[in-house]
């Protein structure tokens, strides 16, 4: 019987959702009469190993992953389940995208001691965030803000917000969910307040090109709808040059009902923003197609129209 080796960061979150993941494919093993054991190797990164400054100042794409894509394509590991935010939009040559599971909530949520929303909290209140997007589009929404960066785990910057040094966080609301923490949450933030990163709350599970099993096995798992959604949100943020360190936010749904003589469930809506660190300017735009690599250069042509790349490149110094 072979023996899957499945890379992890050494978060708990990492290591939660890995373990879902693999708690799923047994059981689609299972169902369709494969046998497989698994085992789980740890892996320290880049992003994880630098805690004492903003993503954005150490620059450079992959910081949780470029570790853990060296161990696969070293043989030392046999596929790696990633937080799909954290993938970079292009894959090193010999490794692929296995399998998109379903997605999450992908919204941001709020978390305050006190209960207040984003509308409640107080004039000049300091809330903590180590992401430049959302702070972006925090400061465009409530300028009065003291947007303050803030990095670890989910339960150190819990405890951040416990001990009086912020009013409130913001994190992604599907961490909180995978790790059972969805009771702690205050409120969600809409997407047209805080459009998510590109890919957030869904997973990515990567592994060889050459291993034709696996590659089967993870088939099962992936969910088209949510594969054709990110698939669209990913070649956005290609074409921006983007990585999860920038002001870049993408979202994408399958439109339910558009009376389209395309076939309603194949269309997909993708909305796409690049902001302003300051958040005095927040570029948006929306587009509809069938094709998500096609919308997805669309929606940042765009925005590259209405001045993006000039912004990008301040951000990049």
């Amino acid at each position: 019987m072979r023996t899957i080796v499945v890379g992890s960061r050494q978060s708990a979150l990492a290591l939660t959702q890995t373990g879902q993941v693999i708690d799923d494919l047994k059981r689609l093993a299972k169902e369709h009469g494969l046998e497989y054991e698994f085992t789980v190797k740890k892996i320290v990164t880049k992003g994880d190993r630098i805690v004492d400054v903003t993503l954005s100042k150490v620059g450079g794409k992959g910081l949780f992953v470029k570790e853990i894509e060296q161990a696969m394509l070293d043989g030392e590991i046999d596929m790696a389940v990633h937080s799909m935010k954290d993938m970079p939009s292009v894959l090193p040559e010999g490794l692929v995208s296995g399998a998109v599971p379903k997605r999450k909530d992908p919204r941001d949520c709020l978390i305050s001691m006190e209960g207040s929303t984003l509308d409640d909290l107080p004039q000049g209140a300091k809330v903590g965030t180590s992401s430049l997007r959302r702070s972006s589009q925090l400061k465009a929404y409530r300028p009065d803000l003291k947007i303050d960066w803030i990095r670890g785990n989910i339960d150190s910057r819990i405890r951040k917000l416990e001990s009086g040094e912020f009013q409130a966080i913001i994190l992604a609301t599907a961490g909180l969910q995978r790790m059972g923490w969805e009771d702690r949450i205050t409120s969600y933030l809409p997407v047209d307040i805080s459009l998510p990163a590109v890919g957030q709350g869904a997973l990515g599970i990567e592994c060889r090109e050459n291993d034709p099993e696996l590659l089967h096995l993870l088939s099962l798992y992936n969910d088209e709808v949510t594969a054709r959604t990110v698939s669209a949100e990913r070649k956005f943020l290609s074409e921006l040059n983007g990585g999860c360190q920038v002001p870049i936010g993408a979202y994408a749904v399958i439109k339910e009902d558009s009376g389209d003589s395309r076939g309603a469930q194949n269309i997909i809506q993708l909305t796409g923003m690049v902001g302003s660190p300051d958040g005095e300017i927040i570029l948006k735009e929306t587009a509809e197609g069938t094709d998500p690599e096609s919308l997805g250069i669309e929606v940042a042509e765009k925005l590259k129209a209405k001045g993006a790349e000039k912004i990008l490149a301040q951000v990049r110094g």
